[in-house]
């Protein structure tokens, strides 16, 4: 891996070019600014999304076990859910099943909106995934999973 410093050399990358993470890293951060730069009119950035993600497939869960399930702070997820609260998209519910938490749902305009937004995404992705042979982006992500499991 190498790169240019705009002075006309090649900048040696040395052992990051090689390793697993930095490489991730950088994946990443290509992801996710593709990601803002096809949905920042809408307000959404990658961790609105995955918040609203976990609450439209798991109607009433806890603003703690959402947080759990993105692997996010618990107290960050405070000022996501206001963001997504003041967009209308989710809503708080005292929980069934805690009286000292909150629920998560989306309003009707959250589940349309949501739809929209997967729409975008998906088609974000693809676009990316151009970039991979026929049968290697289901194999990456079964290889990540590993990772994250």
């Amino acid at each position: 891996m190498s790169g240019s410093n705009g002075a006309g050399d090649e900048i040696k990358f040395g052992a990051l070019g090689d390793m697993l993470g930095y490489r991730l890293r950088r994946a990443q951060l290509t992801f996710f600014s593709n990601f803002s730069a096809v949905c920042s009119d809408l307000g959404v950035s990658p961790g609105l999304f995955g918040v609203l993600s976990i609450a439209k497939e798991n109607p009433g869960l806890t603003q703690t076990a959402v947080a759990q399930a993105l692997g996010n702070d618990r107290s960050a997820m405070v000022a996501a859910v206001d963001k997504l609260e003041n967009l209308n998209l989710i809503e708080r519910r005292p929980s069934k099943r805690d009286r000292r938490s909150y629920a998560l749902y989306l309003t009707d305009h959250g589940q349309e909106f949501y739809q929209q937004l997967v729409d975008r995404v998906i088609k974000h992705e693809e676009k990316l995934c151009e970039r991979l042979k026929p049968g290697e982006k289901e194999w990456l992500v079964e290889v990540l999973g590993r990772f994250s499991d």
